[in-house]
């Protein structure tokens, strides 16, 4: 079984209100994105890391990430595109087809995963075809209109938060993918589940992740990062 995580770190984090794009940020003098590799890199299933980061970051990444925090499994570190969805098709493309089983795809914005959350998705995976790491949503939910009334609440037994890494059956994502170019429908795309499903037909089930698994995306983040990380 050939298993392939492609990390995401291509974009800008501008909420983050930073020149230095978040997932190069250090925390407890270590950048964000050393994490998450140091964590597939510690993973035995997966045996490459491609790393898709923005265009002309590459060689930085190499000379001051991949390289100083041995991460020797990310040997392919290629610029990605305009919308995460072009990122990820450009590491699946770079995965290649005859050689990939599995591929989990994740954001390297999310720090503070661990090897049992990364085998929960890959056992459901290989179970399924299709995995997602997620967790119940504890707080309650309203829709509104657009004038900021509440319209309904929908039942929070059903609603799970999103998290990744999300793990699939290599070929028929790629498929999906490929099929989605096809058509030029990309409105909407937020995450590779949903491509699947629309553009393949097969939904993913829900892996448990972890509350810890959050994405780094304001300042408030880093000083929840530094403190699990002191704490743990």
């Amino acid at each position: 079984m050939r298993v392939k995580a492609i990390v995401l770190s291509a974009g800008r984090g501008s909420r983050m209100g930073q020149s230095v794009p978040k997932q190069y940020l250090e925390v407890l003098g270590k950048p964000i994105l050393a994490y998450s590799l140091g964590i597939f890199q510690a993973f035995d299933p997966v045996d490459e890391i491609i790393l898709v980061t923005g265009e002309g970051d590459e060689e930085w990444c190499r000379d001051n990430i991949v390289r100083p925090y041995g991460i020797t499994k990310a040997e392919k570190i290629i610029a990605g595109g305009k919308e995460r969805y072009d990122s990820v098709y450009a590491g699946l493309l770079e995965s290649g087809c005859e050689d990939t089983d599995y591929v989990m795809i994740h954001d390297g914005a999310r720090p503070m995963i661990d090897g049992p959350l990364l085998e929960r998705g890959l056992a459901a995976a290989r179970e399924r075809g299709a995995a997602v790491s997620a967790m119940p949503v504890k707080d309650t939910i309203r829709i509104c209109d657009d004038q900021l009334r509440s319209v309904s609440v929908p039942d929070r037994r059903h609603l799970w938060m999103m998290q990744t890494p999300q793990t699939f059956l290599f070929q028929p994502l790629l498929r999906a993918f490929q099929e989605m170019y096809r058509r030029g429908e990309t409105d909407g795309i937020t995450d590779d589940a949903m491509v699947l499903e629309r553009f393949g037909g097969i939904r993913a089930v829900m892996a448990e992740g972890s509350y810890r698994n959050m994405k780094i995306t304001t300042p408030e983040d880093l000083v929840w990062m530094e403190a699990m990380l002191s704490t743990s």
